[in-house]
Parts: C-alpha cells; structure tokens; sequence
C-alpha cells in the first residue's frame, strides 16, 4: 500500500514537472546557500591555520601598545620600540633563537622601463631565520650592511615578475624613491595569506637604510621573536613581558603598553570570527529553507483545491483519509527531498569555485551537508501536513460535486 501510495505521489509530482521544480526552488537556493557558506567558511578557518603553521608554531610577535582584534586602543599612543630594545630582549630571554626588529613602509620600485610599487619591510639578517622563509636566489643581509645602512635589497617573487620578468635580478640595481638598491636576493615564494593579500609583494631591505631614507625616524613598529624548539611559548611570553616591562620602565602598579601575540592565539582569534561570520551568513540563508516550505504548502494547497474531484472518487471507491494524507504528505516530502538533493549538488558545485577563486581549501563538511538535508526532509513534512491533512479530511460527497 506504501508503495502504490509512493507511485502515486510521484506521478503527480511528474505530470506537473515544471510547477514541481519552482515549488522547489527556495528550497535548493537554502540548502545550496547553507552548504557553500559553510564549506567556504570552513576552507578560510583552514587556510588561516595553515598560515600560521607556515610561520611557526613558536613564533611571537611584540608590538607597542595595548593591541586587539579589531582594535587599537593605545596602539596608536604608546611609545615604538628601538632597535636597542630588540638586542636587549635578545640578551636577556635566553630561550630566543631569533629577535629581528621590523618596521614598514610602501613605495615604487623602478627598473629600467618597469615600475612596481610594494610593500617595504625594513629589517636585518635575523628577519630570515625568524620567519622561517628561505631565498630562492642570491644571498641574507650581511652585518655590515645592516649596521652601516647600505642600500640593498632582497625581491618578493611578485616584485621580481614585475620588474625583471624572467631575468635573474641579483646584481641589479633599482630605484627606491631617490636612491638606489641593489639586489642581492630573491625570497622563495608563498602565495597569498589569509586575508587574500600577495605575502610575495614585498622588498626586504636593512631597517637602517629604511629609518634614514625613506621613513626619517628611528622607530621599530614590531618585534619578531622565534623561540627555540621545545620551549613553551607561554612560558616565554613571560619572560618577554618581564623584560619588556623593565625596558619600557613601567611601574608595578601600570598596564603594559605593549602586547605580546602568540601566532596560535591570532590563528584562534581569526578562526573565531570567521566562524561567527560563517554561521550568520549560514543563518541567513537557512531563512531561504523557510520560504521555500512555505512555497511548498502554498502549492500543494492549491493542488488539494484542483484534485478535490479526484480526492472524492478515491474516498468513494475505498480510500482511507489516512491513505489521502499520506499521498499528499509524500508529494511534499518528496519534493523537499529534490530540492535538498539538487540544493546540495549546486552548493557544493558553488563552494569549490569560490574556494578556486580565493585559493583556499575546499572542505566540505559531511555533517552540515546531511543536516541541511534532513532540515529539507523536515520543512518538507511540516509545511506538507496542513496541505495533507486538509485533503484527508474533505467530504467525499461534497468532493464528488466538486466541478
């Protein structure tokens, strides 16, 4: 009985096939919107991970000022670091491996016809080891040149394409605003970061150099710290915030004013809020799901109104109500069924173009997949029942008089 039931519901559902496809439609574009905000959100919490785990795990970051996700509130007051500051903390924490003083700036690069303008991180040969990123060609900063500020420079991949194409450009010289720099290397390249922009749009070039003759101060914006292998980075921070604190001459009684970041508290941090942004958006359209069962009901009430003959003969000759209700409960069960099957075809479809598109991992999650799913199945049965419930329960005299 099940089954002829089930055969009558899906011919019905065919013989109105172009109706039935629009009656899902909400329903596709809910599951579909759900599935890709999903699976992108998952790929960009993935891909900030693996950013941070390309970095190092025992990597720190210190910066002047009292600094937040999202916020700045003494970052901009507090007073910057020296270059002295970065070879005391390196003396006095003996668990550093490397500390490399970081400032930055942008200008325009000019070689022969080419011109490029890029981002300036001004450091020293410890910036090398500190970040873990090896040359591809030539050569790290020497220490006389970072300590006597001459003018040399080592090219992000991006950089090097646009000035010098194909060509080896160690040995080269080109212009920096008024002066000129040579080439001594070419960092290996790493493509784009988490938040979509060219990490191998830079130029590396001696923070002397930088502080005279582009930025006109003595300022360090950061300082980069590698902590040696199997050393805690909590207790290390420690130790940084100890010294930093005696560097800075700040009372027992005051608040930093400075902040010490562990690349895995900012990996944690980013992920929380993509994944606060992901589920609004996800939330968002989920509310597509409602709409759609709502289409559903609407259509299927409407065939209750254009079948009312046929309901009438059916109870005539025999038919349950319950035998009606089921028929009309799975043609709406059935059609929520379509739309989750083909919202999570197009989801899925949609969610790896973009993670494409933005080159970031493409990881479906199996479990929202199966949930939206069953969320189909489910809109499915509750906004098919009033329809369902209100064919069972005609009159099948005044159904037969139906015209």
């Amino acid at each position: 009985m099940l089954f002829e039931t089930l055969k009558l519901a899906l011919a019905s559902i065919l013989r109105n096939a172009l109706r039935s496809f629009l009656t899902v439609l909400g329903v596709v574009i809910g599951v579909a919107s759900v599935i890709a905000m999903v699976t992108v959100g998952q790929g960009s919490s993935d891909q900030v991970i693996a950013d941070v785990e390309q970095l190092g795990t025992n990597v720190l970051m210190v910066l002047p000022g009292q600094q937040a996700m999202g916020s700045r509130s003494m970052g901009e007051r507090a007073r910057p670091f020296t270059l002295r500051d970065v070879d005391l903390l390196l003396e006095a924490v003996p668990t550093i491996e490397a500390a490399a003083p970081i400032a930055s700036g942008q200008a325009t690069m000019v070689f022969g016809s080419e011109n490029h303008r890029a981002q300036i991180t001004a450091t020293d040969a410890r910036y090398l080891v500190a970040s873990d990123w090896p040359l591809a060609l030539g050569r790290n900063f020497t220490v006389g040149e970072t300590q006597g500020g001459r003018a040399a420079c080592i090219l992000g991949e991006t950089v090097r394409e646009a000035l010098f194409r194909a060509s080896d450009p160690v040995g080269e010289s080109i212009r920096v605003r008024n002066f000129t720099c040579e080439v001594i290397g070419v960092l290996v390249a790493k493509g784009a970061s988490s938040f979509g922009t060219d990490q191998d749009d830079v130029v590396l070039m001696p923070i002397r150099t930088f502080q005279r003759r582009v930025a006109g101060n003595t300022d360090v914006a950061t300082i980069y710290v590698a902590i040696e292998d199997g050393v805690s980075t909590e207790d290390a921070m420690r130790e940084i915030e100890f010294v930093m604190r005696d560097l800075r001459r700040i009372g027992e009684t005051e608040e930093d004013d400075f902040t010490v970041m562990d690349m895995k508290q900012v990996a944690s941090m980013l992920t929380g809020i993509t994944g606060v942004l992901t589920g609004l958006l996800a939330a968002v359209a989920a509310v597509s799901l409602l709409v759609g069962g709502i289409g559903i009901m609407n259509i299927m009430l409407v065939s209750v109104t254009e079948r009312t003959r046929e309901i009438g003969i059916r109870m005539a000759i025999g038919a349950q109500a319950n035998q009606v209700l089921m028929q009309f409960l799975i043609e709406a069960v059935a059609l929520s069924l379509l739309g989750g099957v083909l919202g999570a075809v197009l989801g899925l479809i949609i969610a790896a173009v973009v993670s494409h598109l933005m080159v970031i991992p493409f990881a479906p999650d199996p479990l929202i997949i199966l949930l939206a799913f069953v969320f189909s199945a489910f809109v499915g049965v509750i906004f098919g029942y009033f329809p369902a419930r209100s064919a069972a329960r005609l009159d099948p005299i005044e159904a037969l008089r139906h015209e």
